[in-house]
């Protein structure tokens, strides 16, 4: 009969079991057994049984060649995520868009595109630009992608950019700051001009606030 399971063992291998997911996370090309486990710097045998598990769990899969890479199981999680992430911005998105006048917007990371997970629009404005959650763009094109490429780098700085995603539709945005796993900007784009000054000064205040409440 096995006994059970030390307490440092369980720890040990959930840590390794994490480190794995991250491993394989940052792989876009994917991971092998032997390359898992030279990063882990343990055996392969170790890896077969973090792997084991994974897979039961749905969080990392097998593709044809071998290699391993993120299962449907991560996107699942990460989709239960997003409400409780778009639900913690909402009251700052609130202010920024009534302060500035402008339409206000959480976006995250997902690949190479931003995703628009929560969108406010003003309430006393007659006009403003419609954006709709869910929209798709690159990242490198428009004030909230370059702001979360920006703040990868460590520029934390507001961003700028002007008729990148739509036709005369100005925007600013700022990256979200030190939360752990999380690629986001804050922005607001308008159909007039924006001050980078004024309004880059609130829009990182908000991207503040949200990483604030997400901590």
């Amino acid at each position: 009969m096995e006994s059970a399971p030390r307490p440092g063992e369980t720890a040990q291998t959930l840590d390794r079991g994490l480190r794995l997911l991250q491993l394989v996370a940052d792989a876009p090309a994917g991971l092998t057994v032997t390359e898992a486990a030279a990063r882990l710097g343990v055996g392969r045998t170790v890896v077969y049984r973090l792997v084991t598990a994974l897979v039961q769990h749905g969080l990392v899969r097998r593709d044809t060649a071998g290699r391993l890479r993120l299962g449907v199981g991560v996107l699942q999680l990460a989709r239960r995520a997003q409400p409780l992430l778009a639900d913690a911005a909402l009251p700052a998105l609130r202010r920024l868009a009534e302060q500035v006048g402008a339409t206000a917007h959480l976006t995250v990371a997902e690949g190479d595109e931003g995703v628009a997970l929560a969108v406010v629009e003003p309430s006393w404005t007659a006009f403003h630009v419609a954006y709709r959650a869910g929209s798709r763009h690159p990242l490198d094109r428009g004030a909230a992608g370059r702001a979360i490429l920006a703040g990868r780098l460590g520029d934390l700085g507001p961003v700028a950019t002007v008729g990148e995603l739509q036709p005369g539709a100005y925007g600013v945005a700022a990256p979200v700051p030190g939360v752990e796993g999380l690629a986001a900007s804050v922005g607001v784009v308008a159909l007039a001009a924006l001050d980078i000054e004024s309004v880059g000064t609130q829009v990182t205040a908000a991207a503040t606030a949200i990483a604030t409440a997400l901590g």
